[in-house]
């Protein structure tokens, strides 16, 4: 099984040299972040917050807001940050379609903790993009499919790393980011190492 994550329904443009805009709330209730919900202001970190969203759900099977829970549970991020204050738990809530070994769960660890920094309250605690593809990126690496799984995917070239195959794919596309387009050696030299008040392990007491 080869899962994609496709769809970017909800696009702005921020005005050369701007970080942020304000704009009406739109967008999808369980991916908003806090600070979006309650201003309408649009920043880089918005985004970061619904990528992590996203690989909750991922990680889970879960939906990002799911009525038919009890209200403790029905919010995934509420309820995934919660079970990242103890490692031991991560297991016990990881989609049961996954293949747990313990290789993928060392997998699942990071992609967890990634996840859990993607979504604090505060925007200056998430990372950046960049800091999520390095993070990311050896993952890709070590999970690429069979030669099979290669040869149903004509088009994509597997053996790219992952900010060329965002360049690859924004040059095919004919988009740009919106800063700008910027080489690939650019991008490299703007990715953080680590931002601050990003934690090194799972057992900081607010799950960050």
């Amino acid at each position: 099984m080869r899962a994609k994550v496709a769809d970017f329904g909800l696009v702005k443009n921020a005005p050369e040299g701007k970080y942020s805009v304000e704009t009406r709330l739109a967008g999808t209730f369980g991916y908003l972040a806090p600070e979006y919900a309650a201003t309408g202001r649009v920043t880089t970190k918005v985004d970061v917050y619904a990528f992590g969203v996203v690989l909750m759900e991922i990680i889970t099977g879960r939906k990002a807001l799911d009525e038919t829970l009890p209200d403790e549970r029905s919010h995934l991020v509420t309820w995934f940050r919660r079970v990242l204050t103890n490692k031991d738990n991560i297991p016990k809530v990881v989609d049961e379609t996954i293949n747990c070994d313990k290789e993928a769960m060392a997998s699942i660890f990071k992609v967890a903790e990634l996840a859990g920094h993607c979504t604090a309250r505060e925007p200056y605690q998430r990372p950046d993009m960049g800091h999520a593809v390095n993070v990311l990126g050896p993952l890709v690496e070590l999970w690429k499919p069979t030669t099979q799984e290669e040869d149903e995917n004509s088009g994509i070239d597997l053996h790219m790393s992952l900010p060329q195959a965002l360049l690859r794919w924004q040059a095919d596309e004919g988009t740009s980011t919106m800063y700008g387009d910027v080489s690939y050696s650019q991008t490299q030299s703007s990715i953080p190492a680590k931002p601050s008040g990003f934690s090194d392990t799972l057992s900081s007491s607010d799950g960050r």
